[in-house]
């Protein structure tokens, strides 16, 4: 199995050109704030001796209480792995319960050794082991770490502190994972001859995981499908005068790549480290270095009886103020101007998603145009090459 050290990541990070982004990375109070949200925000229950489950096209089984104390490995896992969360664990569900029904499997015929750890039967798929089904010729890990349902789960969320980082790449390890539809990013970890079995265990895996969690106490949390309130006001999200119009949603030129391409927010400029405010009420899904090198804050609302996520991109990372499972109030500071990812100046990339943040998104400034938004200036003014988003 390849491993990369800690420290010579830590050493790139800290070259010359990334130092102001790496320092934020390992300073940002919201990062470490979402860590202990993630760790305490879910709590694991009882495991049930049996627990009958209904995939997506109908199928109706029972999973005992060995397969369910796995799912418990896998959950508990992700709510103590920073940036994984909610949806994470869900997709990391999905995908053992596709390779492997959540069983523990050896591979005797290809490493007779497997057969000598705790294991729930035999496998015959190549040389695939465990949970999730992985190769110890991919580079995932030797037989005997492999034959460890906890060192797995560790593997398929992957991340900087992962054992397996940077490659096989985990869950944190692929690019905008969060906006994928889940079955995608469970295939872009597993790599799998079949890639459409995952979204089919989508059903199960939300049963499995509302029957052996709870939320604890304390306002903070998991992001998940919780009701969000009705929002009381709309604020728009930079401070009124302080910004321009610069590029509109649509087909555009990329003025870094000079490629056609299809732009899906609009860009406000703005002097680095302006307030950026909260549209609306809501609840955070998602705040940190999207890919590791553009900060995103993504928030979820319930706007005119519609679920609506917003997506605020560009921000240096500590310019991150809020963290995943946070509840936000309309016009509440979120975070400050940045230049961060695909950028050419100070900016900030708005996105709007009705439906929510899996959805596609819609331009801005006429959805906003068309309700009561305090704030904001003229919204069809501007133009101009701009930045890129």
């Amino acid at each position: 199995m390849r491993k990369v050290l800690v420290f010579a990541v830590l050493g790139m990070l800290l070259a010359p050109m990334l130092g102001l982004l790496s320092v934020g990375v390992l300073m940002n109070p919201a990062v470490l704030h979402q860590a202990h949200c993630l760790a305490s925000g879910l709590t694991l229950g009882p495991i049930p001796d049996e627990l009958e489950v209904t995939t997506k096209d109908g199928t109706t089984f029972t999973l005992n209480k060995q397969q369910l104390t796995h799912a418990g490995t896998i959950i508990t896992t992700g709510a103590n792995t920073p940036g994984v969360g909610r949806d994470g664990i869900l997709i990391a569900l999905m995908a053992a319960l596709t390779e492997s029904t959540l069983r523990q499997l050896a591979n005797t015929g290809t490493y007779p050794e497997s057969g000598d750890f705790p294991n729930d039967g035999n496998g015959s798929d190549h040389d695939s082991l465990g949970l999730f089904q992985m190769r110890p010729q991919s580079g995932w890990g030797t037989v005997a770490e492999l034959m460890d349902p906890k060192y797995q789960a560790r593997a398929f969320y992957g991340g900087p502190d992962g054992p397996n980082y940077p490659s096989p790449r985990g869950l944190l390890d692929i690019p905008g994972w969060q906006q994928m539809d889940k079955g995608e990013a469970a295939q872009a970890v597993e790599v799998s001859a079949y890639p459409d079995r995952y979204q089919n265990y989508e059903p199960v895996a939300r049963t499995i995981l509302d029957a052996l969690t709870r939320r604890s106490g304390g306002g903070g949390g998991v992001p998940g499908d919780e009701t969000i309130p009705e929002t009381t006001r709309l604020v728009f999200p930079l401070p009124t005068g302080s910004y321009t119009r610069t590029s509109q949603f649509g087909p555009r030129v990329d003025p870094i790549t000079g490629v056609a391409s299809f732009h899906s927010g609009t860009d406000w400029a703005t002097p680095d480290g302006t307030p950026i405010v909260a549209l609306a009420d809501g609840v955070v899904t998602y705040a940190g270095m999207l890919g590791g090198f553009s900060g995103q804050i993504t928030i979820e609302h319930t706007i005119g009886g519609e679920k609506v996520a917003t997506k605020y991109i560009h921000m240096w990372a500590h310019g991150i103020h809020v963290a995943a499972g946070d509840r936000v109030t309309a016009g509440q500071h979120i975070g400050d101007v940045g230049s961060s990812g695909h950028s050419t100046g100070p900016h900030l990339h708005f996105q709007v998603h009705p439906g929510g943040g899996a959805q596609p998104a819609v331009d801005a400034e006429p959805w906003l145009a068309g309700h009561e938004v305090e704030g904001a200036d003229a919204l069809t003014t501007g133009g101009g090459p701009g930045c890129a988003a």
